[in-house]
């Protein structure tokens, strides 16, 4: 043995961790929106849920970040913890899929056989030159995390088949035989050292892949194996549990303590079955006999499936022993508490998911300034002292909840790697800013209310004609902002901006009556000022749904992005077909009842409340 065998080994075991890394990440980043998706479909049957786990670990090929994106829903209220108790076992069996993988390094092939294609040795550059090229040519929409998954996978059986490389080097040595008789002599310490790797690697998947590449040396024997093969179920899960409790709230803590205890209790089962079935002698065939990959891969899989049979009809009991070890908490009922638990960091690994819950709390922000909108125009019919209380106590929840996001936002930035998440982001952070306005909109309102009651001063009865008017045209735009945003709608958004342009035009009509008013003395001074202010406030209103529709559009066509204004101009100068029908249909609509409510004293008030039933989340 020499410096450079170990060098050889390190770097094996470097680009195996890059490997799983990079490969995870990729199907992670391309797999969150429909894994939460599903994963919120879970019922309480337990079966389901297990069958789940196993699918969703086998995919993302990590059982740790399984695990941390389930405490993360149950914490945000999208999950219940006894919905995610399947899950967890299901997370630990589904972890053994990356071994079977790995066990092709025991594939023996001659060299015109079929099955040479499935070695390792062949699997490695294959997958490599896939993923050069789908990222150099990006033939596909999604090519550049397709093809980290192939380099990744490449990557990984390339450090598998150095670190087997560099095993048979230190072999002539003596060292891996001494290492391993001496963990099958003492079983406590092949389960303290199998623990310990799995802690640093924080991977179950890349201990079990380490084992099996030491494998090749012929040296290992099923006794030095299986302790190690145990102690590695409780390092993972300690990780894991480290990774949820930072920052977590009750429920996450408790999903973290019953993958604890279910662990703890998956290795007493085997440490205490295997003992039994030894001392009856019907493991005297294999105790002693060497053991490969594929060993290794099957024994990783019959401890994890038979404990899984033998306790997931005790979930429930790990269940309530979590609820006593994290004990009870009294907390104050928080109305956007579980919207601020979504917003948790163990979703920056998987985008999509945390894109979801800033989605979530940009949606309850639009609703409560939309309904705080139609609680300050019944201030402007009728002022109420209560519900300026009201107004003011839903504003303080909105930039709350605009302090979350943005805070996450800016943290979630660093970990995304596609364009298309980071085009989303920056409109989000935009719609953050958006949508706190709208707040302040109708503060602004419900603030000129209060002044028209304090002096006692009121409109004129047409211009209270005239702008329920505005207000009904506002509703409509707001309506389309509501239903671009939930539904991701292109047409609901595209016919915004036409619809600003005829509010414009309709308080420019407006602002002409109102001077005529005030020539003939309908309207007093301190109205004028009133008039004035509350024309800004609906401009604004308007210009923050422009920005809606326009924010929900990039998010579509990402190439927006860098010309999103000149885009609306040059449908407005250029005529679009589409723009202009919208405009002019929009403008004849609300002038024609403009000029109605003008000329008709019995002119009905058309306009709806602004607080009415918002438009379903698709």
């Amino acid at each position: 043995m020499n410096f450079f065998d170990v060098l050889s080994l390190l770097g094996g075991l470097a680009m195996f961790l890059y490997g799983m890394r990079l490969m995870g990440d990729s199907l992670k980043e391309n797999s969150s929106g429909t894994l939460k998706n599903v994963m919120e479909k879970v019922t309480d049957n337990a079966l389901k849920a297990f069958i789940l786990g196993i699918a969703v670990t086998a995919l993302i090929q990590s059982s740790t970040a399984t695990i941390v994106i389930t405490s993360g829903l149950v914490g945000a209220g999208i999950l219940s913890l006894r919905q995610s108790l399947g899950i967890i076992v299901g997370a630990n069996v589904g972890t053994t899929v990356t071994g079977q993988i790995i066990r092709l390094l025991d594939l023996n092939a001659s060299e015109t056989s079929v099955l040479r294609f499935f070695q390792p040795s062949t699997l490695a550059p294959i997958a490599l030159i896939v993923g050069v090229l789908l990222i150099m040519t990006g033939i596909l929409k999604n090519s550049r995390s397709i093809g980290n998954i192939a380099i990744g996978f490449g990557i990984l059986f390339s450090g598998l088949l150095n670190m087997t490389s560099a095993v048979n080097a230190l072999q002539k040595s003596g060292i891996v035989e001494e290492l391993f008789s001496g963990l099958g002599d003492n079983p406590f310490l092949g389960y303290l050292t199998g623990a310990g790797v799995a802690f640093v690697l924080q991977s179950s998947s890349a201990a079990v892949g380490i084992l099996q590449a030491f494998s090749s040396s012929g040296l290992l024997t099923f006794k030095a194996i299986y302790p190690v093969i145990v102690g590695i179920y409780l390092g993972d899960c300690v990780t894991t549990a480290i990774v949820i409790y930072i920052g977590a709230n009750r429920e996450s803590r408790r999903v973290a303590i019953v993958n604890i205890l279910y662990n703890l209790g998956k290795s007493f089962l085997v440490l205490l079955v295997i003992a039994i079935i030894h001392r009856i002698g019907l493991l005297n065939g294999l105790w002693d006999s060497t053991v490969n990959s594929g060993v290794i891969a099957n024994t990783n899989t019959v401890f994890n499936l038979a404990c899984a049979i033998c306790l997931l009809p005790m979930i429930r009991v790990f269940e309530k022993l979590s609820d006593r070890i994290v004990g009870q908490k009294k907390e104050e009922k928080d109305p956007h508490g579980e919207l601020i638990k979504g917003l948790n960091p163990v979703f920056f690994a998987t985008p999509a998911l945390a894109l979801q819950s800033c989605y979530d709390v940009l949606l309850k922000m639009f609703h409560i300034s939309r309904e705080n909108i139609g609680r300050a125009q019944k201030q402007l019919e009728e002022y109420s002292a209560s519900r300026r209380e009201e107004i003011a106590a839903e504003e303080m929840q909105v930039d709350r909840l605009t302090d979350n996001l943005s805070r996450y936002l800016v943290e979630l930035l660093p970990h995304l790697k596609s364009e298309d998440h980071i085009s989303v982001l920056n409109q989000y952070y935009k719609l953050s800013t958006e949508f706190e306005r709208l707040g302040d909109q109708a503060v602004n309102i419900a603030d000129i209310a209060a002044k028209l009651s304090e002096n006692n001063t009121d409109f004129s009865e047409t211009f209270k004609k005239e702008i329920a008017v505005l207000q009904k045209l506002i509703r409509d735009i707001l309506n389309d902002a509501e239903k671009a945003f939930t539904e991701q709608s292109e047409k609901a958004a595209s016919v915004i901006e036409p619809k600003v342009h005829v509010v414009t035009d309709l308080i420019n009509e407006m602002t002409q009556n109102h001077f005529t008013r005030m020539s003939a003395g309908e309207c007093s001074m301190l109205a004028d000022a009133v008039f004035s202010n509350l024309m800004v406030e609906y401009k604004r209103i308007a210009g923050t749904c422009s920005n809606t529709g326009m924010a929900v559009l990039v998010c579509i066509h990402p190439e927006l992005t860098s010309q999103e204004h000149l885009f609306l101009e040059t449908l407005d100068k250029n005529g679009n077909a589409e723009y202009r029908t919208v405009l002019e249909k929009t403008h004849k609509t609300y002038f024609d009842q403009l000029n109605a409510a003008a000329a008709d004293p019995h002119f009905e008030q058309l306009a709806m409340p602004l607080d009415d039933q918002p438009v379903q989340s698709a």
